[in-house]
C-alpha cells in the first residue's frame, strides 16, 4: 500500500512540479487516511472579534428592506414634522433645504461605508478560505481517484498474467491431447 502511495506521490510531483505546503498537507492526510473536509464557516466565525460580528450585523441590517423602509419613513417623518411645525408655529427646527437632515445623512453614510467595507473584506477572506478548502478537498479526491486507478490497473495486470498462464496451460494440455490422439 505504501509503495502504491509513493508511486502516486511521484506521479503527482511530476505532474505538478514543486509541491507546496497545502499540497503536502493533503498528501499527509491521504497517507494517514484522514479527512481533509472541515466546516470553514464555523472555523472562520470562531476567529471573529466582537467588533467584527457587530459590523457584520450592522452591514446585514443596513442592506435589508426593513432598514430601507425605516429610513424612508424617518425621512418622510422629518419632512412632515418640519412642514407641520412651519404651518403651526411659523418656524421649524430644520428649515428647507433641511441642512441638519443632510448633515445627519452624511454622518450616517460616513459611518456605514467603513462598516460595509469591513464586512465585505471579511466575506472576501471567508470566500478565500472556502476556495482553499475546496482546492484541498478536490486535490485529495483527485489523488484518491488516481490511487484507485492505479489499484485497478495493477489488478487488471495481475488478471492478464493469470489468463496468460491459464492459456499456456490449456495449450499444453491440448498439445498433449493431440499427441495422445495421434498415437492411437
Amino acid at each position: 500500500m505504501r509503495h502504491d502511495l509513493d508511486g502516486l506521490i511521484e506521479r503527482f510531483e511530476q505532474a505538478c512540479g514543486e509541491i507546496g505546503e497545502r499540497e503536502q498537507h493533503v498528501l499527509n492526510r491521504l497517507i494517514e487516511h484522514l479527512h481533509v473536509s472541515r466546516n470553514t464557516n464555523r472555523e472562520f466565525d470562531e476567529k471573529l472579534s466582537f467588533g467584527d460580528q457587530l459590523a457584520d450585523r450592522i452591514a446585514a441590517f443596513v442592506g435589508s428592506w426593513p432598514f430601507i423602509l425605516l429610513f424612508i419613513a424617518m425621512l418622510v417623518g422629518w419632512v412632515i414634522l418640519n412642514i407641520y411645525m412651519l404651518s403651526k408655529r411659523g418656524s421649524t427646527f430644520d428649515p428647507y433645504p433641511f441642512i441638519l437632515l443632510n448633515l445627519m445623512l452624511s454622518m450616517i453614510a460616513a459611518l456605514q461605508a467603513p462598516l460595509i467595507m469591513m464586512s465585505q473584506n471579511r466575506q472576501a477572506a471567508k470566500d478565500r478560505l472556502e476556495a482553499e478548502h475546496d482546492y484541498e478537498v478536490n486535490l485529495k479526491a483527485e489523488l484518491e481517484i488516481m490511487a484507485l486507478h492505479q489499484k485497478l490497473d495493477s489488478l487488471r495486470e495481475g488478471q492478464w498474467a493469470e489468463l496468460v498462464i491459464m492459456q499456456q496451460e490449456q495449450i499444453r494440455l491440448l498439445s498433449q491431447l493431440c499427441q495422445v490422439r495421434e498415437g492411437h
